[in-house]
């Protein structure tokens, strides 16, 4: 069975991956998420955060045994700066409706060119410029649709301000980061990234190495026993 470890996106930490790490763990697996730096926990000051630091991070958190490293949204830029700086720790890059890099752009570059913005006026920056947080009132239309509204209210008290400078870095991959096996799994009913975007992003990746839910942006909690079923339909098909 594989190691998973999770990473979360925009204005989220490792709270909401509690559903599927159970789902993962009763398939066998090992499971595990760390928030990303900038989180509420983090005494840094914001401008300290930078995408270095988030593949610093993730790189500290494995042992000796690679990772199945999944990245979720925004996540996607941390898991590939990750792979870059230490390939031979990932076992596999899996990204979850999720921005897959190409070299020398940054998230926010990636975001301003898809043909739809979801997320126009559903955030709101900070005063002094750091980071930006999501409007709680849209959170379950463009977060949460399909997911039961206890548990969307429980995710929605959740959100946190997101460190801009991370987004705003472009990022270098090179042959270290070619070297790591990745997949990618579009959310075909997607309100935050627009799927036809996914689909772009993920038709740079083999035709083997993608893969459909028919869920929002957040399958981990309209569905984690489905993506733990493909999952590990992945983890050991590779």
């Amino acid at each position: 069975m594989a190691a998973f470890l999770l990473i979360h996106g925009s204005c989220h930490g490792a709270w909401c991956w509690r559903d599927l790490i159970r789902e993962l763990e009763q398939a066998g697996h090992r499971a595990r998420a760390i928030d990303l730096p900038g989180r509420a926990a983090d005494a840094r000051p914001v401008r300290d955060m930078t995408l270095d630091l988030y593949a610093q991070d993730i790189v500290s958190q494995i042992a000796d045994e690679p990772v199945h490293l999944l990245g979720h949204s925004a996540g996607g830029f941390a898991i590939a700066a990750a792979a870059e700086l230490a390939p031979t720790k990932i076992a596999r890059l899996y990204y979850l409706c999720a921005y897959a890099p190409r070299d020398g752009l940054s998230m926010i570059d990636m975001r301003r060119e898809q043909p739809r913005q979801p997320l126009l006026g559903a955030v709101r920056k900070s005063s002094d410029g750091l980071s930006y947080s999501a409007d709680p009132a849209q959170a379950v239309p463009l977060f949460y649709h399909d997911v039961a509204s206890t548990t969307a209210h429980w995710a929605t008290e959740r959100l946190c301000p997101e460190p801009i400078r991370p987004q705003a870095t472009p990022i270098t991959l090179g042959a270290a980061y070619a070297s790591v096996p990745r997949c990618y799994i579009r959310c075909t009913d997607d309100r935050t990234i627009p799927p036809e975007y996914q689909a772009q992003m993920a038709a740079t990746f083999a035709p083997e190495d993608r893969y459909e839910m028919p869920t929002s942006h957040s399958p981990f909690l309209s569905d984690p026993a489905g993506l733990a079923v493909l999952l590990t339909q992945i983890a050991g098909a590779n």
